[in-house]
């Protein structure tokens, strides 16, 4: 078995390492056409033998490794004999080839660990910006890209937002700057020291909430891989002031000489922090005499005309802000960059409005943490929940937000959870239940239900706190059902002049 630790440049000797791949979707692919073009021998295993990377695989130089039982150690991996395993996201670290590996001395990294030992294919190499959370991290790693770009740096939002950061690093024009989106999947198998550690810029953890639990084995476990994100950076921890977990994540972290812990919340923010005061979102930590002065970003109008104006959103800007911030933009660029951004769809978007009743589209919100900003929103709500709840209890939420429930529309595979935590903590909240299993029959009998308890005034909101892959592909193609249900119930009417949605959005 070769030694891989030497491997930390796109230039080091990867001619003829043996390496094995698990997963062939997006991630997996990248991985497996980065290691092929470095010389490397690949072999994917999957668990489907079919599929367009699958043919494209082929082409490229890659074997295939097909593993219809996830149980059970596929013959044709163990006689390989890899010198290395990289991991895609969705794979437990309970898995049995990684358990194999383990106990066979096999090393396991993962897609970022790769990315950041080859970075250097295109010199000089980008900077990085890490952003992880239970909630908000896709819209924090988008803003900080559009800030970075709007201000005319190479930037691009990569990582689990979609584009796989190999793929960046592998363009033949390159970056000043990547912001890297991290799910708790990818930060599990990051290393925290050694040549695969990732040494960002600036980094984030926007909140810690119960999440994919089922997966970490516990909510400690959960929160550890989060606090991976804040190892080894170079200038900037930013942290939530609402949200003690990241500033004992960043107490606990081995930073760079130098690297300074920087709060953002919506309150008014302490000398090393970036906050709210009178409407004014302001920075007192990237600048000179940050004790007596403050320097303005921008305002909650500003940001209510983009989108952005709701708490949640707002907190990702300040978050965004302080990243960009760290990485030199001056106040100046950071306002006129929030300009011109716009939300991402199923973002608390909305859809329609018709019969005085706004109907948005929240499908994001994939756990409790993300529904529970959504939720506090608005005053009166049809709520339309459920899906693959991953582990996590949603009782505390139906309870915060009883209050607030013209009603709710119960959806997905764990729908005896749902229902039970409103019987426990809200009994008197009327329920609907879609008992569809015809994908393309979910979303018309939610919408149709929730149609009927919704009054002049009321906002039906689609913020599952649950995952999608149940029933849907994805949390967009969920959105997409909805939305298209929900045109199709208002007959294609809208009403320009209604109320505008959340933020200032005008329901669109």
């Amino acid at each position: 078995m070769r030694d891989v630790s030497t491997l930390a440049s796109w230039y080091s000797d990867w001619a003829g390492l043996k390496v094995a791949v698990l997963g062939i979707g997006v991630t997996g692919f990248s991985v497996a056409d980065t290691l092929l073009e470095l010389g490397a021998e690949v072999v994917v295993v999957s668990a489907t033998g079919t599929g367009e990377r699958v043919d494209l695989l082929g082409v490229i130089g890659g074997r295939l490794v097909v593993e219809p039982d996830a149980s059970v150690l596929p013959t044709d991996l163990v006689d390989f004999a890899p010198d290395l395993v990289v991991v895609s996201p969705g794979y437990r670290p309970d898995h049995v080839i990684l358990q194999w590996a383990i106990e066979s001395g096999i090393p396991i990294w993962g897609d970022i660990e790769l990315a950041w030992r080859v970075r250097d294919k295109v010199e000089p190499a980008a900077e990085w910006i890490l952003v992880t959370g239970t909630n908000g991290k896709t819209t924090t790693t988008q803003l900080a890209a559009h800030l970075l770009a709007a201000s005319g740096r190479r930037a691009a939002a990569v990582g689990n937002i979609g584009i796989p950061v190999l793929d960046a690093v592998r363009r033949p024009e390159g970056f000043d700057v990547l912001v890297v989106e991290l799910s708790s999947f990818q930060l599990h198998w990051m290393p925290r020291s050694g040549p695969g550690a990732v040494h960002p810029l600036a980094s984030v953890c926007l909140n810690v909430a119960d999440d994919h639990l089922d997966w970490h084995g516990s909510r400690e476990a959960y929160a550890a891989a989060k606090g991976t994100v804040y190892e080894n950076t170079r200038v900037a921890c930013v942290y939530n002031l609402a949200d003690a977990t990241t500033m004992h994540l960043v107490e606990e972290a081995e930073v760079e000489e130098g690297c300074r812990a920087v709060g953002f919340g919506l309150g008014a923010p302490g000398p090393s922090d970036l906050g709210v005061v009178d409407g004014l979102v302001i920075d007192r930590a990237f600048h000179d005499d940050r004790h007596h002065f403050a320097v303005e970003l921008a305002t909650l109008e500003e940001l209510r005309s983009v989108g952005l104006g709701s708490p949640h959103m707002a907190a990702n800007v300040v978050a965004a802000a302080a990243l960009v911030r760290a990485a030199g933009l001056t106040a100046d660029e950071v306002h006129e960059g929030l300009a011109s951004f716009q939300v991402d769809h199923h973002r608390t978007e909305s859809v329609a409005f018709a019969s005085e009743i706004l109907w948005v589209d929240d499908s994001k919100a994939t756990n409790p943490h993300a529904a529970n900003a959504s939720l506090a929103s608005f005053p009166s709500v049809v709520w339309l929940v459920g899906g693959l709840l991953k582990g996590v209890d949603v009782g505390p939420l139906v309870e915060a937000h009883a209050g607030r429930l013209r009603g709710a529309v119960v959806l997905g595979v764990d729908r005896a959870d749902v229902l039970a935590a409103f019987a426990r903590h809200a009994p008197d909240v009327p329920l609907f239940e879609v008992d569809e299993a015809e994908t393309g029959r979910v979303m018309p009998e939610a919408v149709r239900l929730a149609a009927a308890v919704a009054r002049a005034g009321d906002v039906v909101l689609l913020a599952p706190a649950a995952a999608s892959m149940d029933q849907f592909r994805d949390y967009a193609d969920r959105g997409e059902s909805f939305a298209a249900a929900v045109r199709e119930h208002v007959g294609g009417a809208r009403d320009d002049h209604g109320p505008t949605g959340l933020g200032g959005e005008t329901p669109a």
